[in-house]
């Protein structure tokens, strides 16, 4: 049943995506590959994660929520800040019968740390910002223990030497870091996962778009 809804969710996206810019990916068996694939490489990350809600941030066409969502079974908050794509991922929900596991918050991830503090136990962050950014933003939505799992492609040394030292001030610790490659034969992938240890140091969170435009 999942592979059935896991291809109704991808045509989905291909055909709103005539409307609406929300994948550059167009051709399907790429696509597959390219989402599909992609977002269910961390299963086995978010299967040792604490039970829990789970939400995905900057969640865009619903990769990897919704097929994170089908796998797991856990109650899901797909989040995205833009009007247009929020208002697709309802409708992506409500088509594909998820409405009673998986909700869409329209709104940046920090309203939704003032709205829900503390309130997951894991995060999902693909294709969505830089280590340090990311690392930030999910301190004040996880619950203590829970996890932020990243999908990078490739990590400059810089930003991930960065996000090490910051683990302390932002109450994180990596506790995993896996390199896989995509059943193409060269796409990258670089899964981290980030523990949460104590609150921050600082008062978290900060402005809307701070941990991007301006992080520690």
């Amino acid at each position: 049943m999942n592979q059935v809804l896991l291809e109704k969710h991808l045509q989905l996206v291909i055909e709103a995506n005539k409307t609406t810019n929300l994948t550059r990916i167009t051709d399907v068996e790429t696509a597959r590959i390219l989402h599909i694939e992609d977002s269910l490489a961390a299963l086995q990350e978010m299967n040792a994660a604490p039970q829990g809600e789970y939400a995905d941030i900057g969640s865009g066409a619903g990769y990897p929520g919704i097929p994170l969502a089908l796998e797991t079974q856990r109650k899901t908050t797909l989040v995205d800040s833009v009007k247009k794509k929020a208002i697709l991922l309802e409708q992506f929900v409500e088509e594909l019968g998820l409405s009673d596991t998986v909700s869409v918050y329209g709104g940046r991830v920090e309203e939704l740390s003032i709205e829900r503090p503390k309130s997951f136990s894991v995060i999902t962050a693909r294709a969505f910002s830089s280590l340090p950014s990311i690392l930030e933003l999910a301190n004040p939505l996880l619950c203590r223990h829970g996890q932020v799992i990243c999908y990078k492609a490739h990590v400059p040394k810089e930003e991930y030497d960065h996000a090490i030292e910051l683990e302390k001030l932002l109450g994180m610790k990596l506790i995993s870091d896996r390199e896989i490659i995509l059943s193409d034969d060269e796409t990258y992938r670089r899964i981290l996962v980030f523990e949460k240890e104590h609150t921050a140091k600082v008062k978290l969170p900060r402005r809307n778009g701070l941990a991007q435009k301006k992080p520690f």
